[in-house]
């Protein structure tokens, strides 16, 4: 028994490794599958609609391109002169900082000022958004590979599920397994999307509105990070809360903090719960751990998309009896057996 965990082991150390070495060409194809699995739906509607499946699928890919090039020139001044502005605000920011410690030393606090600054950095908030921005602007240069695939595999979804019937000799739970992996990542993706639409949209309305410089910016990072779980709503906030701090002083970086403290305790907390419902049934710890594992993995793309990877896992681990129990160590509920034992 130690020996095939041991096997098991060193075959997922051995997958791990493959996935981190082919990290770039992994990257465009989940990315596209991903897409493909949430346009789906619309094609299927367009289709019960009397438009022909070619015309639905060209219709779709049109709108991404759209709105991705409406993206790309809306934000893309705003990247560029963010990040060239980024020395000037790490240089106000250690300034502002060295501030701090002479107050500090004139009650007797005594700090390493540089020793401070390399442990925390407030530079680092600043570039981790222009990398985060940089890193997903980078897809551009696949973007017609992406696109392509999409195309193949919007085209290639109706023969699908027969495919996987014939290919697993009429399994039913094979069968089930994709056909509830497919209606949980829809069901997530368009809950995800709309709430971190409504998310962007809110934090480019307060930013502008408390005068914060690049308001757009802040808003669509808050749109991409907010599929980022339990951490991506932080993220956002500190370069623009750094940003009011440098630019307008500390009452209007306390409104901004504020604004994005009241968007994401209303959205993560109040609408989002009520529109995922049960959701995917996954342990905040397990998100959070999945988060830094395809983080590491696979760059911000696997960040953005830790919770639908780590759900096939959890369905492939269900699928199977002999792995069915850890499937139960992912899951944010008891089995029903334990649940009631617990009860009585």
């Amino acid at each position: 028994m130690s020996r095939n965990w041991m096997l098991w082991v060193a075959a997922l150390v051995v997958v791990a490794a493959g996935v981190k070495l082919s990290a770039n060409m992994l990257v465009p194809f989940l990315l596209s599958g991903f897409i493909a699995i949430t346009c789906n739906p619309l094609v299927n509607w367009l289709n019960q609609r009397k438009v022909p499946r070619p015309l639905a699928v060209v219709l779709i890919i049109f709108l991404i391109v759209l709105i991705g090039f409406m993206l790309t020139g809306l934000v893309g001044s705003s990247v560029n002169q963010f990040t060239a502005n980024i020395p000037q605000y790490r240089a106000k920011l250690l300034t502002q900082f060295a501030w701090v410690t002479d107050h500090l030393a004139a009650f007797n606090v005594h700090l390493d000022r540089q020793q401070l600054q390399k442990i925390l950095d407030p530079g680092a908030a600043m570039n981790m958004a222009a990398n985060t921005l940089t890193g997903l602007g980078s897809l551009l240069t696949n973007f017609f590979v992406i696109l392509l695939t999409v195309v193949f595999m919007l085209f290639e979804a109706p023969m699908m599920a027969r495919k996987v019937n014939i290919a697993s000799q009429g399994d039913t739970q094979v069968n089930k397994a994709l056909k509830r992996f497919f209606t949980s990542v829809n069901h997530y993706l368009a809950i995800k999307t709309v709430v971190s639409l409504a998310t962007g949209v809110l934090i480019w309305a307060w930013t502008w509105s408390v005068g914060v410089d690049f308001p757009l910016l802040w808003g669509v990072l808050a749109f991409l990070l907010n599929y980022i779980p339990n951490i991506g709503s932080i993220l956002a906030a500190v370069p623009a809360v750094l940003l009011a701090l440098l630019q307008l002083g500390l009452f209007h970086a306390g409104m901004t903090a504020l604004g994005f403290l009241l968007v994401n305790t209303l959205m993560g907390n109040a609408v989002e719960p009520r529109l995922m419902g049960r959701g995917l049934n996954l342990s905040t710890l397990v998100v959070f751990i999945s988060l830094i594992f395809w983080g590491w993995l696979l760059g911000s793309v696997g960040m953005l998309l830790s919770v639908p990877l780590t759900m096939i896992i959890k369905i492939a681990l269900e699928s199977n009896h002999n792995t069915a129990k850890i499937a139960v160590l992912l899951s944010n509920e008891l089995p029903q057996e334990d649940s009631r034992e617990e009860a009585s």
